[in-house]
């Protein structure tokens, strides 16, 4: 596909020149990216700094097709898009729909990626299924990252420090030295990176959606001849942040009723709250710390034998992360995250560690007088997740609970009695309801309970794959390839300390509870009032006991303990017919059979009364045709793409506010369409356009094949776009790179347009009774970014100015229901909102 990089990089002379050749790697050949028959936008260095583009978060300011958002936490809550399909989830069992590589490397979450791109030589964004090249979880796309390499005959270096608004200044720097002429050379190279948060805490001034961070990178290359060459990249980053906080975008109906008046709290459970109550206030009790550090090491052999070439790549990587999260309620319900530790240092910290191992070896060549080209591979990884999940109910959950449920008892108090977990003693105390109407009634308090739970999981991928290209002619040519991929994945959950008092006390009085629930005046049948002993029970203790911790009569909604494999194979194959005239024009058509391996939902909720926590894997049929084109003697190039991609157990993570669901959808599909125009008709001038249309739903009969309970939830997805899936996105723009005046002086002057249509951002469009989720749609909107840029004579120096965002677009990324804040029957919601403007200055140098 083609990047604005082909016109924008050129040099430019008296006459409008030819484009340039742009060389990429998508097939695991260098080979021009007019000349490939797939849709791919390669990206250089300067097309990221003119967008501002720091990191992966904002690349649809470059390309329509792509997206990326985040909710609560970064480091698991990172979902990436292409053509309106991604997995979205805060969950470390699910993997992402769209892998991205490192230098070859696949790093196994999106949360790993998001570090600086620093000192890149390109970065191509790969569309449709890419899973017989690229290997684990690409079943929607690819994001193909490749880093500077040293460079062997002379010295480079570079530094680059900028700042801005929010208090916010980075610096860039790297250098390259050959060590051995033409034999031997290292690069350096690092970035740091500090900004204030956007979202300020209303409760405790805590701020969110901060930049803390660091990255280091050291490469080694050596080539002892012209026919080896061996790399060795490693590198090191840490971050400190406060993400990812809401704001509360529709209230509780409780603050009209005064309900958390009557119990001590702030009328609304909160003091200022909302964006659009007070600008870049928040209701929120907690922190929002989001720390990673993560280090790995990669090696690539290449080795021209003669006949064939061999290419290995080795990698260990190992990335610790640890967040607190919030119970979206405003105030100090329950926590996620280091609380309970204060008490007992010898418990492991509340976070997760991974680690994977990766090994690829590829032969390739080409046979019968150049008329294959043929490509065989095997492919292996070992991921290990350790994941601490510690959960702590706050010094608010008494009084809470109690307003919470008020509104809802009415005269049924009495039929229910005040339960431990919802302090109904003191609601029983206020309604004047008598002391016989409290069976369940123990009079200890709840709050402070924890629990401490642990998941592990060991996944291991085998894969051996062909990718091969027969040349029929010099114009027709066909692609064949398959891979055939192995995984296991062995997943165990533990409860591994926890403490409730409530729950000891409640557990022992089990079968007096029900007995006092079928005298008088109760006077209930024995099943109504086992139901109803064991809800009181289960909510009591959950999840804070496990069921073999409790009585044997109970049936309840607890978590239990499971040691579980999931397996599964399959086999992914693409074909592909292209012709290409050699003068300017190429036209292809293809399918392609994707695949993303299913596995555990790393939640405690996930096995509550036993429930089986693996979801299946996720498969993907996809057709492609396109056109790539060359017109006007180089001046222009304009690419087109019609895709259909047919999904099947599509994997859903659905946040119900009170826990991570996981499901397979029967089906979901995208259909669309992309261009992408470049035209550079004055040496100096470049103007870009691209636009994407992806109609990205669920079916009208999305829920076949599913039963139980699920089925409900997975109805209200029937017929509706998928999550942050607009129909129709966007981006425009002009580029002057050229001579400011005689005096030899540069200018840059860029402004860049991207366009996002309506888009649904919860993960659910509607109630399970049909009504619609109120602020689920996001309307379109426009961005606006600019650069204006200064380079002197001898180009060493430059001097830029730039904003993002310059209209101060306040859109919302995800939205969801809080029914903790509100109680049942209640719509409060929240929403993650995008980044606001941000302005600054760049110096640059180089040499």
């Amino acid at each position: 596909m083609t990047s604005m990089a082909q016109a924008q990089d050129a040099q430019a002379d008296d006459q409008a020149p030819e484009r340039d050749v742009i060389i990429v790697t998508a097939t695991l050949r260098a080979a021009d990216v007019q000349d490939i028959p797939i849709a791919v936008t390669a990206v250089s260095p300067a097309d990221l700094d003119r967008q501002n583009v720091q990191d992966i978060r904002t690349l649809s300011s470059i390309t329509p097709s792509f997206n990326l958002q985040s909710s609560q936490t970064e480091t698991q809550g990172t979902s990436i898009r292409i053509r309106g399909v991604g997995t979205t989830g805060n969950n470390t069992g699910l993997e992402s729909s769209v892998g991205v590589f490192i230098d070859g490397v696949y790093q196994s979450r999106p949360g790993i990626a998001l570090g600086d791109l620093l000192d890149l030589e390109r970065l191509e964004i790969l569309r449709g299924p890419q899973g017989t090249l690229f290997g684990r979880n690409t079943s929607a796309g690819a994001l193909n990252i490749t880093t500077r390499r040293p460079n062997l005959t002379k010295v480079e270096a570079f530094a680059n420090a900028s700042i801005g608004n929010l208090d916010y200044y980075g610096i860039q720097a790297g250098a390259s030295v050959p060590l051995v002429q033409d034999t031997l050379g290292v690069r350096v190279s690092g970035a740091y990176r500090k900004r204030d948060g956007i979202i300020d805490s209303s409760v405790t001034g805590a701020e969110s959606g901060n930049r803390d961070r660091y990255l280091l990178r050291g490469q080694l290359l050596w080539e002892p001849s012209p026919d080896v060459s061996i790399r060795i990249v490693g590198d090191y980053a840490k971050s400190d942040e406060n993400c990812c906080t809401a704001v509360i975008i529709r209230e509780t109906e409780l603050v009209a009723l005064n309900a958390f008046q009557l119990y001590g709290l702030p009328f609304n459970g909160v003091r200022d709250f909302g964006r659009n109550a007070v600008v870049n206030r928040l209701s929120s009790d907690n922190g929002y710390n989001n720390d990673s550090e993560q280090w790995g090491v990669s090696g690539e052999l290449k080795w021209d034998l003669g006949p064939a070439q061999l290419t290995y790549i080795g990698s260990y990587r190992r990335f610790e992360a640890a967040s607190d999260q919030d119970d979206f309620v405003g105030l100090n319900v329950y926590n996620v995250g280091n609380s309970p530790f204060e008490a007992f240092p010898n418990f492991p910290s509340s976070g997760g560690t991974n680690k994977v191992m990766t090994h690829e070896l590829r032969f390739q060549g080409s046979a019968f007088n150049d008329a294959v080209d043929w490509l065989v591979g095997a492919y292996y990884s070992d991921e290990k997740i350790d994941e601490i999940q510690a959960m702590t109910l706050g010094p608010d959950y008494q009084a809470y609970a109690s307003t919470v449920l008020a509104p809802l008892l009415g005269n049924n108090l009495a039929f229910l009695g005040p339960n431990p977990l919802f302090a109904l003693t003191r609601l029983a105390k206020v309604r004047g309801f008598p002391a016989y109407a409290s069976p369940l009634n123990t009079g200890v308090n709840a709050n402070g309970s924890f629990g401490v739970n642990r998941f592990t999981q060991d996944a291991e991928s085998f894969s051996v794959f062909t990718h091969n290209v027969i040349n029929f002619t010099d114009n027709i040519s066909l692609t064949l390839g398959a891979r055939y991929v192995d995984e296991t994945k062995d997943g165990a959950f533990d409860q591994i300390a926890g403490s409730s008092n409530a729950c000891a006390t409640i557990s022992g009085g089990f079968n007096n509870i029900i007995a006092n629930l079928t005298s008088a005046p109760f006077g209930l049948p024995a099943a109504t009032a086992q139901a109803l002993a064991s809800a009181g029970l289960g909510l009591t203790c959950f999840p804070f006991a496990t069921q073999a911790n409790l009585p044997a009569s109970t049936v309840l909604p607890l978590p239990r303990e499971y040691a579980l494999r999931f397996k599964d194979d399959e086999l992914t194959y693409t074909v592909q017919l292209a012709y290409n005239s050699n003068n300017g024009f190429l036209a292809y058509a293809g399918f392609s059979h994707g695949f993303k391996s299913g596995g555990f939902n790393l939640d405690p909720a996930a096995s509550a009364g036993g429930a089986d926590p693996r979801f299946d894997s996720e498969k993907v049929d996809a057709y492609e045709a396109g056109v790539k084109t060359t017109l006007a003697n180089g001046k222009i190039t304009a690419n087109l793409a019609l895709f259909h991609m047919d999904m099947s157990d599509f994997q859903v993570l659905e946040f119900t506010g009170v826990q991570f669901q996981t499901f397979n959808v029967a089906g979901a599909k995208s259909t669309g369409a992309e261009l992408e125009v470049v035209g550079r008709f004055d040496p100096y001038i470049t103007v870009n356009f691209a636009a994407t249309y992806a109609d990205a739903r669920y079916p009208n009969n999305c829920g076949r094949g599913i039963t139980g309970a699920a089925l409900a939830t997975v109805l209200t997805l029937c017929g509706s776009q998928l999550t942050n899936a607009p129909k129709w996105s966007g981006v425009t723009g002009i580029t002057y790179d050229g001579p400011l005046n005689s005096s030899g002086w540069g200018m840059l002057a860029n402004v860049n347009v991207n366009y996002s249509g309506a888009r649904r951002t919860s993960t659910t469009p509607r109630e399970t009774s049909g009504q619609p989720l109120p602020f689920d749609v996001q309307e379109n909107y426009f961005k606006i970014n600019a650069r204006l840029g200064f380079t002197t004579p001898d180009e060493r120096f430059t001097f830029e100015i730039w904003g993002t965002n310059l209209s101060d677009e306040i859109t919302r990324g995800i939205t969801a229901n809080t029914p903790l804040r509100g109680g049942a029957g209640t719509r409060s919601r929240i929403a993650f909102l995008d980044e606001p403007r941000t302005y600054g200055i760049t110096l640059r140098a180089k040499y």
